[in-house]
């Protein structure tokens, strides 16, 4: 097989998204997402939505990798867990019975021992019943290694996000300014008072299959809500720290330096953040307005979380077509 054929394979299943410039952030919203920046990108290619359990386990069933929750914590890097919580499993989301203090995240993750993205829940959980939900349970290195494995690649924030806005330059969200116009709701985010109060039905009070809701005008789906998704970008507490300013029009940025990324407020865990985005079907009003193309968050890099996942892209000068649509044109 040919190169032309092997990438022709490869994208047969992906949406072309022509570069362009756009408004990156916001100005309005929380403070990490300012300021504004206009930023150019090339055009790529991108999953049309995240990835799959099912995509996934046949990853696994090809290559026998092992996910970072299924090895266990590095104790070196962890020096201040007990022996019991540095055992393989991954931070899961647990609904208290009540209203609880929103000031502690503690109230409703929890470490669960086992769970990876097999068993999302930890033992006597399956996804099963969940094979098109997006995998859960991702570390960064697992992500990257799966998107090694389909030839394809990681895309940095500034893709991610001019694919999530789907042509919408300056819009709130991915489909326009309206949250649920004309009542419709267009992203699975959280329905209800959080964390406690969840009036989607059970099989949907975690993740949905993919594509259950709208596109955006990409034909992407779940660039809001559902999970978050990994990028490449180390994470700053700013755009103007991340390399991203107002003054200027950037090419294809590729984020900050690791060494912004540590969290300030954990100084003796020394483990790099990268941005994830997209929010996730915990996203709600009362607590976390981040179901916007512009809003962002810090993960650390050997982590996953049950409301994390990921999906692929690939560059155009990876595969030579599409000459249109480049920073550079004209």
């Amino acid at each position: 097989m040919d190169q032309t054929a092997a990438l022709d394979g490869i994208t047969r299943d992906m949406v072309w998204v022509p570069g362009g410039e756009f408004l990156m952030g916001s100005d309005r919203h929380y403070p990490e997402e300012a300021p504004v920046s206009r930023v150019c990108v090339d055009g790529f290619y991108v999953d049309p939505a995240p990835v799959t359990n099912r995509q996934f386990s046949g990853f696994i069933a090809a290559t026998g990798y092992r996910t970072v929750a299924e090895r266990g914590l590095d104790p070196s890097a962890f020096p201040e867990l007990a022996p019991a919580l540095l055992q393989p499993g991954s931070m899961m989301f647990n609904p208290p019975r009540r209203p609880v203090d929103l000031g502690n995240v503690g109230n409703w993750w929890v470490w669960r021992p086992r769970a990876y993205w097999r068993h999302p829940e930890g033992r006597g959980s399956s996804v099963a019943a969940r094979l098109d939900h997006p995998v859960v349970h991702v570390a960064f290195e697992d992500a990257a290694a799966y998107a090694r494995w389909c030839g394809k690649e990681l895309p940095t924030e500034a893709e991610w996000e001019f694919a999530a806005r789907g042509g919408l330059d300056g819009a709130e969200f991915a489909w326009g300014d309206d949250f649920a116009p004309n009542g419709v709701r267009m992203a699975h985010t959280w329905e209800g008072e959080f964390p406690w109060r969840n009036l989607h039905p059970a099989d949907l009070r975690r993740t949905a299959p993919v594509g259950r809701y709208p596109a955006n005008g990409y034909g992407l789906f779940d660039m809001t809500g559902n999970v978050w998704e990994w990028t490449t970008d180390w994470y700053a507490g700013s755009r103007q720290q991340s390399g991203k300013s107002a003054c200027c029009v950037m090419d294809n940025p590729r984020g900050g330096d690791v060494d912004q990324s540590y969290d300030p407020t954990q100084p003796a865990v020394r483990i790099p953040r990268k941005v994830v985005k997209g929010g996730s079907f915990l996203c709600a009003p009362s607590y976390c307005r981040r179901y916007r193309p512009a809003a962002r968050h810090a993960q650390m890099i050997d982590s996953g979380m049950s409301h994390i996942g990921f999906r692929c892209i690939l560059r155009s000068s990876s595969q030579g077509a599409h000459s249109e649509g480049k920073c550079n044109d004209g």
